[in-house]
Parts: C-alpha cells; sequence; structure tokens
C-alpha cells in the first residue's frame, strides 16, 4: 500500500528564488532527466533507489517551475528507446507512474496544475495508462502550471506518425501538398497545444538530445549541468533560468 506523504506543495522551502527579472522567465521548459542509475551507483545503491530519487526530483522542479512562473513544464520520462533496459527495471519505471499521481494528485489538483502526457499509449502496461489518463481528465479543466510527461516518447516516430498522417490525407484528396506548412506539422506534433520549449535542460553530463522533441526545439536554448538527476532541486532551475535570461535569442536574425 502506498502511504501518503506531507504535501511537498506546502512545506517550507529553504532555497528562494534568487533576484531575477519577471519579464524574461521561459514559457516552456523541457528536461531531460539523466543520471538516475548513475547516482545510485555512486552511492553503492541499486538502480531503481535512484529511480525513486528521481520521482523526488520531479516533485522538487514542479514546485520550483510553479513558483517562477513557467507555464509548460515537460518531463522526459521514458523513451521509445528505454525498452531496451532490462525487463525488471522497465517494469519498475512503468510503476512510477502510479506510485507518483497516488500520492500527489490531490495537491496537484488543489494547486491548479494540469497533468498532460505525450507519447505512444501502445505497448504500456494498463495500470501506468489508466493513472496518467485519471490524472489528464481530473485536471484538464485547470488552468495553472501544465505538467507534461513524455512517456513512451520518441522524436523521430512523431514525425514519421505526423508524415503518415498527412500522406493519408494526400492520397484521398483532403490535403494538396502545396498547403504543408511547418505550422500544420506543429499542430499535427503531440505537442501541439503546447509552445516549442523555450529552454531545454539536461542533467548528468551528457551532452545530446537522445531523440527528445527534435522539431520542436529548432530554436530552444539548451542547458546542460554534470548533477545527477536525483540530486537537481530548485537552485538549479533558478540558474539554468538566470542563464536563459542572459543570453539573446536573434531566431537567425539581428538584434
Amino acid at each position: 500500500m502506498i502511504k501518503r506523504v506531507r504535501s511537498w506543495w506546502t512545506r517550507e522551502d529553504k532555497i528562494q528564488p534568487p533576484e531575477r527579472s519577471m519579464d524574461n522567465v521561459p514559457e516552456h521548459v523541457a528536461i531531460i532527466m539523466d543520471g538516475n542509475g548513475r547516482w545510485a551507483k555512486s552511492h553503492g545503491l541499486p538502480r531503481f533507489i535512484g529511480h525513486q530519487n528521481g520521482m523526488k526530483a520531479v516533485k522538487r522542479t514542479t514546485i520550483a517551475a510553479d513558483k517562477l512562473g513557467i507555464k509548460y513544464l515537460t518531463l522526459y520520462a521514458f523513451s521509445t528507446e528505454n525498452w531496451k533496459r532490462p525487463k525488471d527495471e522497465v517494469d519498475f519505471l512503468m510503476r512510477l507512474p502510479q506510485e507518483f499521481l497516488a500520492i500527489e494528485l490531490d495537491e496537484l489538483i488543489e494547486k491548479n496544475v494540469q497533468v498532460r502526457m505525450m507519447g505512444d499509449r501502445e505497448g504500456l502496461p494498463s495500470y501506468t495508462i489508466n493513472a496518467m489518463e485519471e490524472a489528464v481528465r481530473k485536471t484538464e479543466g485547470n488552468d495553472g502550471l501544465v505538467l507534461n510527461f513524455a512517456l513512451n516518447y520518441g522524436s523521430r516516430k512523431e514525425i514519421t506518425d505526423c508524415m503518415r498522417e498527412l500522406g493519408r490525407k494526400i492520397k484521398t484528396g483532403d490535403l494538396n501538398p502545396d498547403d504543408i506548412t511547418p505550422e500544420m506539422l506543429g499542430q499535427h506534433m503531440l505537442s501541439s497545444g503546447i509552445p516549442d520549449p523555450d529552454l531545454i535542460i539536461r542533467t548528468s553530463g551528457e551532452m545530446r538530445i537522445s531523440n527528445f522533441m527534435l522539431w520542436q526545439m529548432a530554436y530552444s536554448e539548451m542547458w546542460f549541468t554534470d548533477i545527477y538527476w536525483p540530486d537537481f532541486n530548485e537552485q538549479y532551475l533558478y540558474e539554468a533560468v538566470a542563464e536563459y535570461q542572459r543570453r539573446t535569442r536573434r531566431y537567425g536574425g539581428l538584434t
């Protein structure tokens, strides 16, 4: 049985946001949460403990994003390539959404957070899908922070599926190829309705994208840190946002 812990929304946070301009907070932050297994290894612990502590980092980061005024937070929870991992680890990862939402869904509702999911439902266990769909359904009327889980998500598959859908419309005569625009493609992506990420964060020292939001990140700012995901906290998110605020986004033009 899962025991309810004290709400992480109402606890006293020791770390406060640094001085910052509220005029340039990224609207959408996306995070590649990496390093759970290496964190566990560095502490002499089994990998599943790293994943459990990674779930705590999700809590901390959601609180911090809400404080900062970030409107969309996308978390890369499980990729289409992660199925290659050992079965016992995959099974454990599939239980984490159910565990997380069983404990925290009431607070998410109370704090006006809207839960979304983007990814391929095919292949996911029923208990994982049911937990996510319940959270999406119960928070769909909320208009605060959007907490978007990329679960069983792979950007190449997303783009391929988009092309297939448009190809079928062309074949049936419902779409003229000359009418296809970048905006139309964006509307057929799994992230439709969510603005492209302003800032993408990756933890654990790796400097690659790993098949994550390849279409959407065309003009995203990148921020990499050596910190393993279970150690990621409010201060690191504030540092990433502060770095974002120091940069000038020109979108190929001049300032």
